[in-house]
């Protein structure tokens, strides 16, 4: 088992996903559902799109392997900048009335139980998120799809919890900027160093 994708992915996705709109909607769900219904019905949304995000880094790792690591590269660098530009950005509790907004509307169409609410809203909002393409670049950098999708799925479900459990609390206490900058350095660091690796200097 390659402990280091587990552990790598593992640390890269919490603080990406910690300021970011699955922790919002996430708290927002669950002040209008059982946060325990809501919690499984957004981990089973994150099940799906990770699933997702390995398979398409699979299918990268296939392309020789300077190529891989090079878009690997840029797409690590690529979630280093998106987490800086918003680290003095968005406030939680700004973005906070825009999910409000986007949960109350899946609600007046008819999906009447906490589970499918959850999983659709969750399942949308991940489409093209800064923790499924570091999910991706992570499974075509490691070759390890069922390390990373544990690390990947498991920092999802554990923000989640989180949202569910205590988001209210964090969101008063948690300088939302400082995640931002912790998570966007890990991501630059990864870039250069996969950089390297395309250069034959790692």
């Amino acid at each position: 088992m390659n402990l280091t994708a587990f552990f790598v992915t593992l640390a890269l996705i919490i603080p990406a996903e910690l300021p970011d709109k699955t922790f919002i909607a996430t708290l927002v769900l669950s002040t209008r559902f059982r946060p325990v219904i809501v919690w499984l019905g957004v981990s089973a949304a994150f099940a799906v799109q990770t699933t997702i995000a390995v398979a398409a880094g699979q299918v990268l790792s296939l392309l020789p392997e300077t190529p891989v690591l090079l878009v690997t590269a840029g797409l690590f660098a690529l979630g280093s900048a998106l987490m800086f530009r918003g680290a003095g950005g968005v406030d939680p509790q700004e973005e906070e009335v825009d999910e409000t907004e986007a949960v109350d509307a899946v609600v007046r169409k008819g999906h009447g139980r906490a589970f499918t609410v959850s999983f659709l809203v969750l399942f949308a909002a991940e489409w093209g998120d800064l923790s499924q393409l570091t999910t991706a670049s992570l499974s075509a950098r490691y070759g390890a799809p069922v390390e990373v999708w544990l690390g990947a799925w498991l920092a999802l479900v554990v923000v989640a919890g989180l949202a569910a459990l205590a988001g209210r609390w964090l969101v008063a206490r948690v300088r939302f900027s400082a995640v931002r900058q912790i998570s966007g350095t890990l991501l630059a660091v990864l870039s250069l160093v996969t950089l390297a690796e395309a250069a034959g200097l790692w």
